[in-house]
């Protein structure tokens, strides 16, 4: 017996999950990584190792996928993602006031609570999007996708201006305090909003689980490999990410090197950047349900606009130092704006993305949504964490050997403004037959 679909309702209730997820990723890979480096002047190559090591433990996706594939129940893979996640979160600002006295005993348990929250991401993440891919109606996906990664960027940006209000006037106690409290609102939310979800007992996991292909891990993931559609949406996801986080890593840090803004409002910064990520996805969005383009077209045109948006914020920091300097208007505004210009762009192209990988999931010659959503993330992982360690050395490297803090960011800017123009012409060739020019909502054959 086959298990119902989820409905709109449990769509929704899934979404918050990523909401929990979000709330914990944003205070763990910008906050922290912004205390290390201005308020503990420590190496901007430290956070970024860091938050390559919690990417690098996201090349077990294809595995954790796989094996809540064979399972058929994803609730336990996403429940117990985000218990781990919430505790590496709360080990991280621990370890992170701990290397103000202490800094080779911080960095040490930071690498291990990173560590746990890679590992966490994996898990919840993957399963989620594979319970979306396997239980969703074909003509559902795509928006559902959108739903869903809409309440992560909304988790995102609440907890940044939430927690940066809270944060100043800063101290290392109140920055563990704040990020106990977000971590155990984000468990909370996460198990009341997947109870029951699922469904329990052996018709929730239907025909799905009994036909769960026996094949080897290493054998299916090369058979989805061989897949060209597959194949191709995973290079496009790798350089587009790595665009992505070359530039994500640094922007707190250059806000409050650059533009003097304090922990609190870098962090609100952050809100700025997840607010415009969240005005992109819906404008795509509901351009895409008013037949205004295609997924192929936003995901090339978000990439682009991506480019631009870097290269406004290349000019904005300079005019900062060339004429804003004796203005006493808010650095926050003055840099919130092609901040938020920046994040709508990468919202744009990413929803559009996430529409296709919904659609591509299901697609092959076996089902297996797990698997494949797992590749997918794995390339994101890897390029996130390449791009972060990256980003983070770039920075150091020319503002050693140039001795300007500005020329270093700038550099880094430009060449994800670069990558994104990459990224735009591989989107063009992951669908050359344009199997991908289908309206946001339309299903496609072996969706």
């Amino acid at each position: 017996m086959s298990a119902p679909n989820i409905g709109w309702l449990g769509i929704l209730r899934l979404g918050l999950v990523q909401t929990a997820l979000g709330a914990v990723v944003v205070l763990t890979t910008t906050t922290l990584n912004r205390v290390m480096i201005v308020e503990l002047a420590l190496p901007a190559m430290l956070p970024g190792m860091l938050v390559g090591f919690h990417y690098a433990v996201q090349i077990l996706r294809p595995r954790l996928g796989y094996g809540s594939d064979v399972g058929g129940r994803r609730t336990p893979w996403i429940l117990g993602g985000i218990l781990v996640l919430a505790a590496g979160g709360v080990t991280a600002s621990f370890a992170t006031a701990l290397m103000e006295t202490n800094t080779a005993g911080g960095v040490a348990l930071a690498t291990v609570a990173f560590l746990m929250i890679g590992a966490g991401v994996s898990s919840a993440g993957t399963a989620l999007l594979a319970l979306l891919a396997t239980r969703v109606s074909p003509e559902r996906r795509a928006p559902a996708a959108m739903v869903t990664w809409v309440m992560m960027i909304a988790g995102f940006a609440v907890t940044a201006g939430t927690a940066g209000h809270f944060l100043d006037p800063f101290s290392m106690e109140r920055l563990v305090g704040v990020t106990s409290v977000v971590c155990a609102l984000a468990v909370v939310l996460a198990f009341v909003a997947v109870w029951g979800v699922e469904g329990e007992g052996r018709e929730s996991v239907g025909a799905h689980a009994q036909s769960t292909p026996t094949t080897p891990f290493f054998q299916a993931l090369g058979q989805i490999w061989d897949e060209p559609k597959a194949r191709r949406f995973t290079i496009f996801v790798f350089f587009s990410m790595l665009a992505y986080n070359s530039q994500d890593l640094i922007l707190e840090p250059f806000a409050g090197l650059v533009f003097g803004l304090t922990p609190g409002q870098s962090t609100q910064l952050g809100g700025f950047q997840n607010g415009g990520v969240l005005a992109g996805m819906l404008l795509a969005a509901l351009a895409g349900r008013g037949k205004l383009g295609s997924l192929r077209t936003w995901t090339i045109g978000g990439c682009i606009a991506s480019s631009i948006a870097l290269g406004n914020l290349i000019v904005v920091a300079g005019v900062q130092e060339l004429w804003w300097e004796s203005v006493s208007e808010s650095g926050l505004w003055r840099v919130g704006l092609p901040v938020f210009t920046l994040g709508a762009a990468n919202g744009a192209f990413a929803v559009a993305a996430i529409g296709s990988m919904m659609r591509l999931a299901s697609e092959g010659q076996e089902r297996r949504e797990g698997v494949r959503v797992g590749l997918w993330g794995a390339a994101q992982a890897i390029a996130f964490g390449l791009g972060g360690f990256l980003g983070t050395v770039g920075v150091d490297a020319i503002r050693y050997l140039a001795g300007d803090e500005t020329a270093g960011y700038s550099m880094v800017f430009g060449l994800a403004a670069l990558l994104f123009l990459v990224s735009a012409w591989l989107a063009a060739r992951v669908d050359r037959a344009g199997e991908t020019d289908q309206k946001y909502g339309t299903a496609t054959a072996g969706s």
